[in-house]
């Protein structure tokens, strides 16, 4: 049916010139409707169309091509693709596709990621096509297709890190419960022990007293793993924060009561900055915690004896922010896009959970978490927490 719709207007445009006023008129009636059908068409479609010649510039471009490259509706057909969309212009080159190429190879399909107007992961099908010019001849060119897959992109690669991130807290939690069992059956024979050493008490023999002092060493190791054990179930543990008000300097001063002493013993110098005092946030004060005693002690191993750790706060329209730069030996380029990854890590000791751990308390209160380090200067880690009242930005 819109076959022979199309050919019968190809009919009329054929014999334009015998038409009078009146039929005239009528065939600009018509073709400004199916002007006005295909544009509704095409800006119902949400998949961006453009259409480019082959230096680039862009003929046409319905509304979801030009939101996704930021191109105003006046801008359609005097400029290039590659000025709005540098991302693209990287990623093909239109010199290269010769006309024999595009016999060859005529659909070019990738994925590319573009920076402008916004972060965007998308989809591109490129299909060569003929122009048509007023003279009655055609110049070569090109339909863009752009498809947006950035949510579905996103979306896969959380859903993979938390199922992971899942079957690694599932481990490590039977780890830690298995390690219980022989350490209440270490704690029972101590006590038997204790017991007996304690009928004992009136022989004055220097073995005893050794065994004795012995006996308290074992038993204040065993609890010491104890408490371990109970604390780093209670860190890997996927929990509901407890959200209440929370002054965010002050849970921060009270850990640095804690860290001092080893901060002082390693001759590590602390500077706090302040912008302007921050508001209170919704957080769960002990799951804060948790993040500023990991990320500080991170530092302290990272400088050793000596160094410096500069905390700085400051405050924009949408989040408070806070940074730790510490002078440590920093992490190279390769170990950055691991640290987040569950069991990495790069020190003999470690268990490669902190930083696992501190990114999804983040998460989970609607934070970020960023880290910028360079070897042999130092690392930086910025905390991002939401403020309750999220203030207006006025536009300029």
């Amino acid at each position: 049916m819109a076959s022979s719709r199309y050919s019968g207007l190809d009919k009329i445009l054929g014999r334009i010139e015998d038409l009078d006023s009146v039929n005239l008129g009528i065939l600009v009636q018509r073709l400004a409707r199916e002007r006005r059908l295909q544009e509704t068409v095409f800006n119902t479609i949400q998949d961006g169309i453009l259409v480019i010649d082959d230096a680039g510039t862009v003929q046409y471009a319905n509304q979801a091509g030009r939101r996704m490259i930021g191109l105003d509706e006046k801008d359609v057909g005097s400029t290039r693709l590659w000025k709005m969309v540098p991302d693209l212009a990287r990623s093909i080159d239109l010199e290269e596709l010769t006309q024999s190429e595009r016999a060859k190879a005529p659909v070019i399909s990738r994925e590319i990621e573009m920076n402008y107007p916004e972060h965007r992961i998308v989809r591109l099908y490129m299909v060569p096509m003929e122009i048509p010019q007023n003279d009655g001849q055609a110049d070569g060119g090109y339909v863009v297709v752009l498809t947006d897959v950035t949510e579905a992109k996103l979306s896969l690669k959380e859903r993979i890190e938390n199922e992971r991130t899942s079957s690694v807290v599932r481990l490590a939690a039977g780890v830690a419960h298995e390690l219980g069992n022989p350490l209440n059956s270490l704690t029972i024979h101590l006590q038997l022990i204790s017991r007996q050493l304690k009928q004992l008490e009136g022989v004055s023999d220097p073995k005893v007293s050794k065994l004795q002092k012995s006996l308290e060493i074992c038993q204040g190791e065993v609890e010491r793993l104890d408490n371990i054990i109970t604390h780093f179930l209670e860190a890997i543990r996927p929990q509901e924060p407890d959200l209440n008000e929370v002054n965010l300097i002050a849970v921060l001063d009270e850990v640095m009561q804690v860290q001092g002493p080893i901060l002082k013993d390693r001759g590590i110098r602390v500077s706090i900055e302040m912008e302007e005092s921050l508001p209170t946030v919704l957080a769960d004060s002990n799951q804060v915690k948790q993040v500023y005693f990991n990320i500080i002690k991170n530092a302290i191993e990272a400088m050793g004896e000596g160094g410096r750790l500069r905390i700085r706060a400051r405050l924009d329209d949408t989040y408070a922010y806070l940074q730790f730069a510490d002078s440590g030996s920093g992490i190279s380029d390769e170990d950055l896009s691991r640290v987040f990854q569950a069991y990495f890590t790069t020190k003999k000791s470690g268990h490669g959970l902190g930083m696992m751990i501190v990114q999804r308390i983040m998460r989970e209160h609607g934070g970020h978490i960023s880290i910028e380090s360079r070897e042999g200067v130092g690392t930086v880690v910025t905390l991002q927490f939401p403020l309750r009242q999220r203030r207006p930005r006025l536009l300029a």
